[in-house]
């Protein structure tokens, strides 16, 4: 009994001393990339690519733009390596430049936002007047400025908290409180001027 504890407590140290280590080399590569090493930053690219891509595709909806958004991010992140402090946190930081990309892009591109099919339809109304205003909303979700767009999308239709789109985009919760606010406002006065009551 006494040496299965034992067994126990060194499996955990050892997984402690492995954790640890793992902390200083990702720190090491951090002030590697900081400087300039183009080694450290395709590790970097590796390991947080994913997170970043998919954080981009619920802002624009495209799997093919946000590949080409990633790519734009991780291309100005790599430009900004000397701006760059270890102690912050590398994702946080990518994922503050990814959002200004993404923003770039709707404001040139203006894409197709399809909401999604699963949106629930209140009661039993007919199918063809539940696409119509699908449709519409589509449509009045598209005509607005992208800084709205994309704090409307993060906050309210992928629902992340406040405070991460504050982090997102480098604004305040206050701030995207009043852009989720003007963005639904917008919303609904683009859709009671096509006859559609929100």
């Amino acid at each position: 009994m006494v040496e299965s504890a034992e067994t126990g407590l060194e499996a955990r140290n050892e997984r402690m001393a492995g954790w640890k280590e793992g902390q200083r080399e990702e720190q090491e590569a951090l002030l590697a990339f900081r400087h300039g090493d183009l080694s450290a930053f395709e590790a970097l690219f590796r390991c947080h690519q994913r997170a970043v891509f998919g954080w981009v595709l619920r802002m624009v909806r495209s799997p093919a733009a946000a590949e080409e958004i990633v790519v734009e991010a991780f291309w100005r992140i790599y430009r900004a390596h000397a701006r760059f402090d270890p102690q912050r946190g590398f994702e946080a930081w990518a994922r503050r430049i990814a959002t200004h990309a993404a923003i770039d892009y709707l404001r040139t591109k203006r894409p197709e936002v399809e909401l999604p099919a699963d949106l629930p339809a209140p009661g039993r109304a007919d199918p063809a007047i539940t696409a119509e205003i699908r449709r519409k909303t589509a449509q009045a979700f598209r005509h607005l400025p992208a800084t709205l767009r994309v704090a409307a999308a993060l906050a309210v239709i992928e629902e992340r908290p406040q405070k991460e789109v504050a982090e997102a985009l480098g604004i305040s919760v206050g701030a995207v409180k009043l852009r989720v606010f003007r963005a639904l406002r917008l919303l609904r006065k683009e859709l009671e001027r096509q006859g559609i009551t929100p």
